[in-house]
């Protein structure tokens, strides 16, 4: 009968009972770990490597050199499972030693011999370099004639004379930059070689595993550990079809994950997940201290103060201060820095994603899909005309899948075109979702002002104890079909008892007040038929002291 062990161990665990009668010296095997699966948080990763071998009867330890050096050693956890009685013991990770070459010798005299022929061809250059100055000189001091006593020659010595200077200019040309290209090659070629010598720090971390097994056999064991450096956050595609006079709205809603990692390991071919839980966060809330009120004390003299400061200070307080440790200011702030990730709401869930799929370190953002679901939205046209008059187009819909929609960016579409980006809010299930998909300009809108009071916009500097004002808002339906339409205005809100706001009966009555909990915030919703055309009629009042001014201003 086949036996499979299971255990959960940590770096501290001491090896069980079952190891007790091991070898003193127990073998170390090599070993090779493949990444399998891979949890991305919004804070990091969890990632599961797996191990498969041939383990020999006995104790025996495992030493797996292809782990990552970012990872957190106290988050190692194993479990495994073979053919014959498996135990698994102590956990503990090692930095390799810095990697010297072994054949240094030969690399500086390789970089010696080099450098030696860079100094040859330079002087080369120098050589040629001069050859041309002299032929240039030779050309600029040349007399009048070419003769001996400066009588003129023939054209054709004039010719010669010309040509040979100009050979010995392109010849010495030649030889300088023939010397400068071998020059750069040269140059590489010793870069390399010393970046070889150079010792090379680990760029791996070593994974030594204690297990022992009562009989010869196959084992395969699940090695799992947090990384930090990885992300994820939310998209989306919304992709609405708004219909038409005999065919319904229809929408798309495309779950997308955005992975961003470099952990300096490439998952690849690797079961992926997300998920929303916040593991750097820790599992407790911060502790509150009490807050106290009391009179302020009274000052002290400067001199009492500073003696009463010197006596409540520690004696370690007064002695010099240590060298600071740059090394571990600039660790620090990483730290700190690595815990300012998005907050992604209250929601916890995991999603996994369809298949296999790889993710490589430090090659930017992947986008992978999460799912997909068809929607049968509630289109509307939304307008604030105060503001803006133009028709946006909203669509809505209760959020029923049972994990809940993340805040994130979503990628608007319109009838197969692209129109814009938009904010998805964090909604949980039977929460209602509202997505804007740009102006409609088959619907028009007008907002006018049939009567004001003089003044400006900010300041009322009547000395009238009256504010009349009436608006009129025209909507105009253009499609063909029926559109639900909704129009918010805004109520002035008084904030003193002498300041008084009504609203003129004349008004048409809104269909809500103080929108979503806006003080003042009205809003008309009605169905325009088709080509139909309507009125919003809003009028309102302020009444104040005749011998005070006021002011309206957006609320923060």
């Amino acid at each position: 009968m086949r036996l499979i062990a299971n255990c959960l161990v940590t770096t501290s665990l001491v090896l069980v009972s079952a190891l007790a009668a091991r070898p003193l010296h127990a073998a170390d095997l090599d070993a090779t770990s493949n990444v399998d699966a891979v949890t991305v948080y919004p804070d990091g990763a969890s990632v599961t490597r797996v191990i498969t071998l041939d383990l020999p009867a006995g104790g025996n330890t495992l030493v797996a050199k292809d782990f990552p050096l970012l990872l957190d050693p106290s988050s190692l956890r194993v479990e495994g499972e073979a053919g014959a009685r498996l135990s698994i013991g102590a956990i503990d990770t090692r930095q390799p030693p810095v990697a010297v070459p072994a054949n240094l010798p030969e690399i500086d005299k390789h970089i010696e011999a080099l450098k030696d022929e860079r100094a040859d061809l330079q002087g080369t250059i120098a050589a040629a370099e001069a050859r041309r100055k002299f032929a240039t000189r030779f050309a600029e001091a040349s007399p009048a004639g070419l003769g001996e006593k400066g009588e003129a020659r023939p054209l054709s010595d004039w010719r010669a004379a010309f040509a040979a200077v100009a050979d010995e200019v392109a010849s010495a040309d030649s030889a300088i930059r023939d010397a400068k290209r071998k020059q750069r090659d040269i140059d590489r070629e010793v870069a390399r070689l010393e970046s070889d010598r150079a010792a090379k720090p680990p760029s791996k971390l070593e994974v030594r595993i204690d297990v022992a097994s009562t009989a010869a056999t196959k084992a395969t064991l699940r090695v799992t550990y947090s990384v930090p450096n990885a992300h994820w956050t939310p998209l989306y595609d919304a992709r609405l079809d708004t219909g038409a006079k005999d065919r319904k709205p229809a929408m798309e809603l495309v779950r997308r994950a955005e992975i961003t990692q470099s952990t300096g390991e490439d998952w690849s071919n690797v079961t992926l997940g997300v998920s929303t839980v916040r593991a750097a966060r820790g599992g407790n809330a911060p502790d509150l201290n009490s807050l106290t009120v009391r009179y302020p004390l009274p000052p002290r003299p400067p001199m009492e103060a500073a003696k009463a400061l010197l006596d409540s200070m520690p004696r370690s307080a007064l002695a010099p201060a240590p060298e600071v440790d740059q090394a571990a200011v600039s660790i620090a702030g990483l730290a700190k820095e690595r815990e300012a990730t998005p907050e992604v709401g209250a929601f916890q869930a995991t999603f996994k994603i369809p298949g296999r799929v790889s993710v490589a370190a430090n090659e930017g953002a992947k986008s992978l899909r999460i799912s997909t679901a068809a929607i049968a939205p509630d289109l509307a046209i939304r307008a604030v005309p105060v503001i803006d008059p133009t028709a946006f187009l909203e669509a809505s819909f209760v959020q029923d899948d049972d994990a809940p929609l993340l805040p994130g960016r979503v990628s608007i579409y319109r009838d197969g075109i692209f129109v814009g980006r938009g904010r998805m809010a964090a909604t949980a299930k039977d929460e209602t979702v509202r997505l804007g998909f740009g102006a409609d300009d088959k619907v028009k809108i007008e907002r006018t002002v049939v009567k004001r009071n003089e003044g400006s916009a900010g300041l009322i500097v009547t000395t009238s104890k009256t504010d009349e004002r009436v608006f009129k808002t025209t909507v105009r339906n253009g499609h063909d079909f029926p559109i639900k339409v909704a129009i918010q205005d805004q109520l002035p809100v008084s904030e003193n008892d002498d300041i008084l706001v009504e609203m003129l009966p004349s008004s048409t009555p809104a269909t809500t007040t103080n929108l979503r909990d806006r003080r003042g915030v009205l809003e008309w919703a009605f169905e325009a038929k088709p080509s139909e055309v309507r009125d919003i009629n809003f009028a309102w009042r302020v009444r104040w002291p005749k011998d005070k001014g006021v002011v309206m201003v957006p609320a923060g």
